[in-house]
């Protein structure tokens, strides 16, 4: 498996406690920043939950998420915008989200409150939510990361959701953006915030959707797949049941209309078939695209209408932890 000395691996069940019957789906390995080992994607044949094993241990893993790891750097606050600039967008944002919903991380209808984010970064969405009234907190397991949220003002703890401490008082909205697939022990941590949130408070999450028709082409070279960073590989049906045994009773489900994965995925083909500039290209689609959202957004919705698109944005309700 060529896995470095400073990573250990662990052997793990089915969170949800199923009789261990599994089988193997596939075998890959980083091709983000192309670090070392090869990792393979288990299925349980009792609820079809799809996990990474054997796979990093919690004390190890930070090996694979350097300092440039992309979700760090593209949730840096710009400060470089001129008054003139936010206006502009300021006017513009109204009218270009009535027609485009992409479906990224759309919320529900709620009066602004008390908001944790998980995983958030640099912290570009804190500074949003803050922005529009909200109370925010963040927790990041990146210390640099971390740091430059600190510094825009926001409580954000530093390290995992496992060690973060319990808040003062409750929260309205919790959101986790790409984070849960993350998490060593996503029951634990889905019951640690069911704990933290008001009655009847909102999870608001975004995850890669292994149940889409890209998940069966592509493979490993799928680019939602990021291994080993990504522990578990959730489908709509899969992510019902483990949000439910976390004290969260499932609401909605919505396919994100963008193009991110498929375009990505491509590229990682292209490159591997010898054609490394266009493919290249193309993997950093998901950092570069801008308006391109917008000019393969009708595509992207009538995908997203089959749940084709790649990544799905959760609702939840607290029921019971």
């Amino acid at each position: 498996m060529n896995i470095p000395n400073k990573v250990m691996l662990e052997n793990v069940s089915c969170p949800l406690g199923c009789p261990k019957s599994e089988e193997a789906i596939l075998s890959g390995r980083d091709l983000l920043h192309d670090l070392p080992g090869t990792f393979t994607i288990i299925k349980c044949r009792t609820c079809g939950l799809m996990r990474t094993n054997p796979r990093p241990t919690p004390e190890t893993i930070g090996f694979y998420y350097p300092d440039d790891y992309g979700p760090y750097l593209g949730t840096r606050v710009q400060q470089t915008e001129t008054r003139q600039t936010y206006g502009i967008k300021k006017l513009l944002k109204p009218v270009l989200k009535r027609l485009f919903n992409f479906n990224t991380d759309t919320l529900p209808p709620l009066s602004p409150g008390r908001l944790l984010e998980v995983g958030c970064a640099s912290g570009a969405f804190l500074h949003r939510m803050a922005g529009q009234g909200w109370q925010v907190e963040g927790i990041e397991f990146s210390g640099t990361a971390a740091l430059a949220a600190t510094r825009l003002g926001y409580r954000v703890h530093a390290g995992p959701l496992e060690t973060a401490p319990e808040p003062s008082q409750p929260f309205d909205l919790i959101v986790g953006w790409m984070v849960l697939e993350h998490l060593h022990d996503p029951i634990a941590g889905l019951q640690k915030l069911c704990e933290w949130a008001r009655p009847g408070a909102w999870l608001v999450l975004s995850v890669p959707n292994a149940g889409s028709l890209e998940f069966r082409l592509f493979k490993e070279k799928l680019y939602a797949l990021h291994l080993p960073n990504h522990l578990y590989h959730f489908t709509p049906e899969t992510i019902g049941r483990v949000l439910q045994t976390g004290g969260w009773t499932l609401e909605k489900v919505h396919h994100q209309r963008v193009l991110n994965n498929l375009i990505a995925s491509t590229g990682y083909l292209l490159r591997e078939r010898g054609f490394t500039g266009l493919g290249q290209k193309l993997v950093d689609f998901p950092k570069q695209a801008g308006k391109w959202h917008y000019a393969l957004y009708p595509l992207a919705r009538v995908l997203s209408a089959f749940g084709q698109t790649g990544r799905m944005t959760i609702w939840a309700r607290k029921r019971a932890c």
